[in-house]
């Protein structure tokens, strides 16, 4: 594409909300606030365009894993999830051996410092046997600081999020750790109490990994995890929006008593997100994926998602009827805050990377840009 271009005519979702017969100017692979008057210009009339989604939980797509594909394969899933409008993603870990987390770690930290990928999420081993889900039981351990910070380590400053059962022994002081060295503590792979899960949040936990899933439900006499986080406006719950995980009106509890402003969409995607139904391995256990819903071979425990983002928009607009501003919010503004990265991406405004997804007017994605350079080119017939 020419180094500058014009996007016009279209619904801009911008931070102030949306501009009807919207402008989006984009020089040198970053968003512009003015441009020359021969500057080329693309008709959008009748379509969206969005800030390019950022998913903070990610285990992989296209067939390939992040915990143990290559450098190819993880590059594979990258794309594949580009093309369905995810521009910045954080590869994300299952539980394994600690030393092949670490060698792992070390490999996906080389991506994210060439910018292919946007940090690593350890989800486990540090979580409960309770609350297991698709992880390996015998490789679960607790949250010991002195392990914790192994990981961390052997990131080289490219550990984002870090999942924890906090109420695990060495479970507040890991989120403390966390904390002071700048890694999300993520609360997640629970048995916790109410009181103990505040404990976690006053020690400085920010999120809820996929709230809902892999945790005790909403109880009336002892209301567990859920209620803690939902009320705490410290915490940031991720929401996996893929009909499967998630009942239509918990969504709704959800957004209800946290608002827009603290629920971050998130695929939890496996290899077979955008691939299709097969058999997988997640980690070391083997996944059945049929009719794109992961279930472990033994025991049946959903195993991760085959969610992309755009289907995640596409739903929160069409069934749960979330007006568009809120679901940007979730998918892209939101995230990226989290992550550190909202001077960069996350929002359509001058100076960011011109990261964008088009949406016709059925939230179906037909173009992906990229640091100004189309993913998927536009699709407009």
């Amino acid at each position: 594409m020419a180094d500058r271009t014009v996007l016009a005519g279209a619904r801009v979702v911008l931070p102030t909300g949306i501009v009807e017969n919207g402008r989006v100017i984009v020089e040198g692979g970053r968003i512009s606030g003015s441009t020359p008057e021969d500057t080329p210009t693309l008709d959008l009339t009748g379509h969206w365009v969005v800030p390019g989604f950022v998913d903070m939980h990610n285990h992989g797509g296209g067939g390939a894993s992040f915990t143990s594909g290559t450098v190819e394969d993880i590059l594979t899933g990258v794309h594949t999830h580009r093309l369905h409008g995810t521009t910045t993603v954080v590869s994300s870990f299952v539980t394994g051996d600690m030393d092949f987390l670490t060698q792992r770690a070390g490999l996906l930290s080389e991506l994210a410092e060439q910018g292919d990928i946007a940090g690593i999420h350890f989800e486990g081993p540090f979580i409960s046997p309770c609350r297991k889900g698709a992880h390996d039981e015998t490789l679960l351990r607790d949250p010991e600081p002195a392990e914790v910070r192994k990981l961390v380590d052997a990131a080289r400053g490219q550990a984002k999020m870090v999942t924890l059962a906090t109420e695990l022994p060495g479970g507040i002081d890991s989120v403390r750790l966390l904390a002071e060295h700048g890694v999300i503590a993520a609360i997640g792979h629970t048995d916790a109490t109410y009181e103990q899960t505040v404990e976690a949040i006053d020690a400085g936990a920010t999120v809820a990994t996929h709230l809902y899933n892999a945790m005790p439900g909403l109880g009336h006499r002892t209301p567990g995890p859920i209620a803690a986080l939902l009320e705490d406006e410290r915490i940031t719950v991720e929401l996996i929006n893929d009909g499967t995980h998630l009942h239509p009106a918990s969504l709704e509890l959800a957004f209800h008593h946290a608002g827009a402003e603290r629920v971050a969409f998130i695929t939890d995607a496996m290899d077979a997100a955008g691939f299709g139904d097969g058999h997988y391995m997640l980690g070391t256990l083997e996944v059945e994926v049929k009719d794109s819903v992961a279930r472990l071979v033994e025991g049946g425990s959903i195993a991760g998602s085959t969610l992309t983002l755009d289907r995640a928009f596409k739903r929160a607009a069409t069934i749960d009827k979330l007006p568009v501003e809120s679901i940007v919010q979730a998918i892209s503004a939101n995230p990226a805050r989290l992550l550190g990265l909202d001077d960069k991406v996350g929002s359509l405004e001058p100076g960011k990377y011109a990261d964008l997804v088009i949406l016709d007017e059925r939230f179906d994605v037909k173009g992906v840009m990229r640091r100004g350079a189309w993913v998927a080119p536009p699709q407009l017939g």
